[in-house]
């Protein structure tokens, strides 16, 4: 994979380091906290199956098509969740920002606003990515409030876009930010943590 390769994001509160089995044990602890697998709208990974799923990610690694990152909140000095860069397509350089999330203690706070802005930062300053990707389901709510508190701008709906695990049909919700965009976006997020830390992001 040349044109997105493992490497480790971070600024003063959190770090993006490749995932590693050696993250596992921690990874449980965070996914405990609010018992995350059991909102039928997502695909969180439960205790017993964390290590299948780094497995999974790792796999999708080597083939290309995800680049898998552990969150760690450095005041914890621990893991926190997980997030991807996922459905990557090198030949048009675009990718997707997803399969995402953090322990309950966490959500809902600066940390989601600061590794997305590294996210997106390294896709558009970096990468060149000519289009940054959010998918989430229709009913998850809570997603789709935060991404487009992000920025970002809903593309559209793909009706009976998957077939989840327990046999229902998933409406996926699009949403997407492109380059001439990413400077007011970035000014948004800065300014986002500004105000959610005191003036002192």
């Amino acid at each position: 994979m040349t044109w997105l390769k493992p490497v480790t994001l971070q600024d003063s509160a959190v770090s993006l380091v490749p995932l590693s089995h050696d993250h596992h044990d921690a990874l449980v602890e965070a996914v405990n906290d609010g018992e995350l697998w059991k909102l039928w709208y997502t695909a969180i990974p439960t205790p017993e199956k964390m290590s299948a799923e780094i497995d999974r990610r790792l796999g999708l690694q080597e083939k290309g098509s995800m680049l898998p990152f552990t969150v760690i909140d450095k005041a914890q000095n621990k893991p926190v969740g997980m997030t991807t860069y996922m459905n990557i397509d090198a030949a048009n350089r675009r990718v997707e920002i997803g399969s995402t999330w953090y322990r309950k203690a966490v959500q809902r706070s600066a940390l989601n606003t600061r590794a997305k802005l590294m996210l997106l930062g390294y896709a558009f300053e970096d990468l060149n990515t000519i289009a940054v990707e959010f998918r989430t389901h229709y009913f998850n709510h809570q997603s789709r409030e935060a991404i487009a508190r992000l920025g970002a701008k809903q593309d559209g709906i793909l009706r009976s876009h998957q077939i989840g695990a327990d046999g229902t049909m998933r409406d996926t919700v699009v949403f997407s930010i492109l380059p001439a965009e990413w400077p007011v976006v970035k000014l948004h997020l800065r300014h986002k943590l500004n105000l959610a830390e005191g003036q002192t992001a």
